[in-house]
């Protein structure tokens, strides 16, 4: 039998086993990928062991390891469950590193109908569902309004829709030299490529890298570093930025604009509360709200000892009993520290009607009440890319593209073809 390429490399590339070990309990159910950082895991967690007390769980912390997951599935020794990035888990899908849940959500009578459609759709490979999703994220505009309105900008005017005028805004950089004091706008790439590009009518995956859209797309943002001083002084002083303490580029003064994921709003909530910020959509030269969905799903591996347990498992980490639960510990125990709660954004639409009815209330946090009915309108108006089977090599091959327009290294038509047929050149290994 001919193994796919993906399978032959990870073989000839040695690998360990992520399954039970000899201290385990027989019936042990194995996770990776998922850790108990706060009380969104472990009063789900909780959840789950109350409702299946026989079943040993053993939770093993740590961050995902792509190819610790592939090489434990390639060698027949996978978790049970695992727990990554959507858009991964999309590709893995596709290359049948991850089992078709229709049985399991049907044998729960799981809804998918309650779950967004563009986080369902990064799970579901030719239409069938792979994984389970689980927190979802959009990415929103950040506006520093002490910074704008001291350059006599109205924060109401600022909006992506224009892209000549955002020159204007990244010429509130204050410069002095080699040395960048502030941005004025970052455009988040290469990371954020995916939004720029579906601004200007491109998809990626779908639409080759050199299109000339995407070619126009990485043009005007590398242009908007290059007005900043460049992308060596750029992401230097971007590197300084304190983005999880009270020194945070809004409340010092540091950035006017950025596009950022939502899940920094509560954040910045809980580190700054008086920090003079508006929280917007990005929109597309249109003028419409654009969004794009990220976060994480659960998926049982190819070759899990365990599936009929591990189907248990992320139906229950996911199901909107479940998720109230959580969001309800989670607040209680924020407001036990004197910090604020800003709503748990979840992909299962009816847990979060819920969550917003029953558990958040606006009050006492000015940034948050701001921005949470912002993000709220988001949720369903984001896009996922396509699945592809290639998904990180393609991510890899799109951000290699724009880091060498950044520095310098080639020019943005060059960049992408070269990075096309880098994505090309994937397609074809993980096609066997």
């Amino acid at each position: 039998m001919r193994l796919p390429a993906w399978v032959a490399v990870l073989l000839l590339a040695g690998c360990g086993g992520l399954g039970p070990s000899p201290a385990d309990a027989p019936n042990a159910l194995v996770t990776m990928g998922f850790g108990l950082p706060d009380e969104h895991a472990t009063a789900r967690v909780e959840v789950y062991r109350r409702a299946h007390p026989d079943t040993a769980l053993r939770i093993t912390e740590g961050a995902f390891d792509e190819q610790q997951f592939l090489s434990s599935v390639a060698a027949g020794d996978p978790p049970d469950v695992v727990y990554a990035d959507r858009r991964k888990l999309g590709g893995y899908a596709a290359r049948g590193a991850v089992l078709d849940l229709s049985d399991c959500l049907r044998r729960h009578g799981v809804d998918l109908g309650r779950f967004r459609e563009a986080a369902v759709r990064q799970v579901s490979p030719g239409g069938r569902p792979h994984g389970l999703p689980d927190f979802s994220s959009v990415r929103v505009l950040i506006l520093g309004n002490a910074v704008l309105r001291a350059a006599g900008v109205d924060p109401a005017s600022v909006s992506t829709t224009e892209w000549a005028g955002l020159p204007r805004l990244a010429r509130l950089a204050d410069v002095r030299g080699p040395a960048l004091l502030r941005i004025g706008f970052d455009p988040k790439v290469p990371e954020f490529l995916p939004l720029w590009a579906k601004a200007n009518g491109a998809e990626l995956v779908t639409t080759p890298l050199d299109d000339p859209k995407v070619v126009e797309a990485v043009r005007m943002t590398a242009q908007l570093v290059a007005a900043q001083g460049g992308w060596a002084s750029f992401k230097a002083f971007r590197d300084t930025f304190d983005l999880f303490g009270a020194g945070n580029p809004y409340a010092a003064g540091q950035l006017a604009v950025m596009p950022m994921d939502s899940w920094y709003v509560t954040t910045l909530a809980s580190v700054s509360p008086d920090a003079d910020v508006t929280v917007t959509p990005f929109t597309d030269r249109a003028g419409r709200p654009l969004t794009d969905s990220g976060g994480q799903a659960w998926a049982i591996p190819k070759g899990a000892r365990h599936p009929d347990s591990a189907c248990d498992f992320i139906v229950t980490m996911t199901a909107t009993d479940t998720w109230v639960t959580a969001a309800t510990a989670r607040r209680d125990a924020l407001a036990r520290a004197g910090k604020p709660y800003g709503g748990t954004f979840t992909a299962n639409r009816e847990a979060d009607e819920r969550i917003f009815r029953e558990v958040w209330r606006p009050g006492g946090n000015r940034i948050l009440d701001q921005a949470v009915p912002v993000l709220l309108s988001l949720q369903d108006k984001a896009f996922a890319l396509p699945v592809s089977a290639a998904a990180s090599d393609l991510v890899r091959a799109w951000e290699g593209g724009v880091n060498r327009v950044l520095s310098g290294a080639q020019g943005p038509e060059e960049a992408m073809a070269q990075a096309q047929r880098e994505a090309a050149g994937a397609l074809r290994r993980v096609a066997g």
